[in-house]
């Protein structure tokens, strides 16, 4: 599966690299209690964006092959 901007959470928490990557670039979403419920809808691209982090970054390293 490719990781978009597009991509919810939730989906990056089921990939192999998914929690690893997000705790590296500090995605917030990870501790927050409210993101807890909301993982199913919130879009990297938009927390990316809010949060000023390196996108394009977490995306190549989601997509990856190793």
């Amino acid at each position: 599966m490719k990781i978009t901007k597009e991509s919810t959470i939730e989906e990056i928490l089921n990939h192999p690299k998914g929690k690893e990557v997000l705790t590296k670039y500090n995605v917030p979403c990870l501790g927050c209690a409210m993101a807890s419920m909301e993982i199913k809808y919130l879009q990297i691209g938009d927390v990316a964006e809010k949060y000023g982090l390196d996108i394009e970054g977490i995306l190549k390293e989601l997509n990856k092959k190793d």
